[in-house]
């Protein structure tokens, strides 16, 4: 199964990652136009452990997969590129509602 990542959840305050601020990520798997929300923590250990799909469509159209990652304090997250320098897509998703 796989969903679409559609908007994302941000805490208040100040955090050295920004991917440790996305609280709750808001999905859609659009094959049987079902909703929800889901904590940052569960859709990294879905990705991770259970071979779960999540993906952003970017502002060109494109499909980018979600992959898991732990920060070096041990928080767990998720993004959508290897490499810190380029700019990841899911941050630039609108705030939920």
């Amino acid at each position: 199964m796989a969903v679409r990542i559609i908007c994302i959840k941000r805490d208040e305050g100040k955090y050295d990652n920004p991917y440790i601020a996305i609280d709750h990520l808001e999905w859609i798997n659009e094959r049987i136009n079902v909703k929800g929300i889901t904590d940052r923590t569960v859709i990294h250990d879905w990705i991770k452990e259970e071979q779960g799909e999540a993906y952003i469509i970017n502002k060109n159209g494109e499909k980018l997969y979600l992959i898991p990652a732990i920060c070096p304090k041990g928080n767990k997250y998720v993004k959508t590129v290897e490499d810190e320098t380029v700019p990841d897509s899911l941050l630039s998703l609108p705030e939920c509602i």
